[in-house]
């Protein structure tokens, strides 16, 4: 797993490369500093997504559904002339219904992050940074058709990395590179059945021959690591907007050289103040997490632990977003 690992750490970085390099603009060049607003910037917004598929006497055929998606977004970032402390909210949770199928949930988040920067030569483009994040669900999630035994719940998982390093950046708000060598991540699986059977990594439940239970599962894992992350935003035409954000995490003492990947590029294409088209992509990788494959007719068991999988998601949709300061501001000026 480990040169799988590394064979997929090259190409998301030699990816990550081709993407933001610009032949005009060399962000490690030593160039003067962009100005920025110092104070408080503050943005609030929600969004709905839906997408709608009905067939009436179809020859090719096809199955009716309809599915939608609501999120909410909220930034606060405060600068001074040394120092910055930046922290985004964000909520989506999404559903989908087909003709004679029950509804399946196909998105759910709630996540924070939060980061300080102290910056101690103006003339450097190196900052101090510390950094906390911390992500978790809404609902159960289940390995559908089966609604029987979910298989992630309210804070099973949960992840919270907090770390110390340093952070480059010409333009902190367009594109950053930051490198902690002391990343504490923490796994939290808090439902006493998922802890028992090891999900997501944590010690699982020992039991004696005749299947009795002789000490539960641990509900948190801890690891100390390596954290290397990317963020980059750029408007690559008017009203559209590619941005990429990339994390690579490995352990020190438990699986050193197995890197966990989060890779998540969106395009945001405005239609109008209120209309956006968005498609994104949600590539994951985590060597804590293994895959459960029901393969009765070979081994009579009804479900297997294999290894861990690469993960991929991938959305496109339209939809409202509604920007909460423009509205605030229009009440107050009116």
């Amino acid at each position: 797993m480990k040169n799988d690992s590394w064979f997929i750490f090259s190409l998301i970085m030699l990816c990550a490369g081709v993407l933001t390099a610009q032949p005009d603009s060399l962000y490690f060049q030593k160039t003067k500093k962009a100005p920025v607003e110092l104070g408080w910037q503050t943005k609030k917004e929600i969004g709905l997504t839906l997408n709608q598929v009905s067939f009436t006497n179809w020859s090719s055929g096809g199955t009716n559904s309809i599915s939608g998606i609501i999120s909410g977004k909220a930034s606060a970032n405060f600068k001074q002339k040394k120092w910055f402390w930046n922290s985004n909210f964000n909520v989506r949770y999404g559903l989908n219904k087909q003709d004679d199928v029950n509804i399946r949930k196909t998105e759910d988040l709630i996540e924070v992050i939060s980061n300080a920067g102290l910056e101690l030569d103006p003339k450097s483009n190196w900052f101090y940074s510390a950094r906390f994040s911390f992500n978790t669900q809404l609902a159960n999630g289940y390995n559908y058709p089966n609604r029987d035994e979910p298989i992630s719940k309210l804070m099973a998982p949960a992840y919270m990395f907090f770390g110390l390093g340093m952070e480059y950046g010409r333009h902190i708000n367009r594109m950053t590179f930051y490198a902690s060598p002391f990343t504490l991540k923490t796994t939290f699986v808090l439902d006493e059945s998922l802890a028992n059977r090891g999900a997501f990594g944590v010690d699982p439940a020992l039991y004696d021959l005749e299947g009795n239970l002789l000490k539960e599962g641990k509900k948190v894992r801890q690891e100390l690591g390596i954290l290397l992350t990317n963020q980059y935003e750029e408007e690559l035409f008017e009203n559209i907007k590619f941005t990429s954000l990339l994390r690579l995490y490995t352990d020190y003492i438990n699986s050193f050289g197995n890197i966990d990947i989060e890779w998540e590029l969106n395009l945001d294409m405005k239609v109008n103040k209120y209309v956006k088209a968005t498609l994104g992509s949600h590539l994951r990788y985590d060597d804590d997490v293994k895959v459960e494959v029901e393969t009765n007719e070979i081994t009579n068991e009804e479900i297997v632990i294999t290894g861990p999988k690469l993960q991929w998601k991938q959305i496109l949709g339209v939809g409202v977003v509604v920007d909460l300061d423009n509205i605030i501001n229009s009440n107050e000026s009116s």
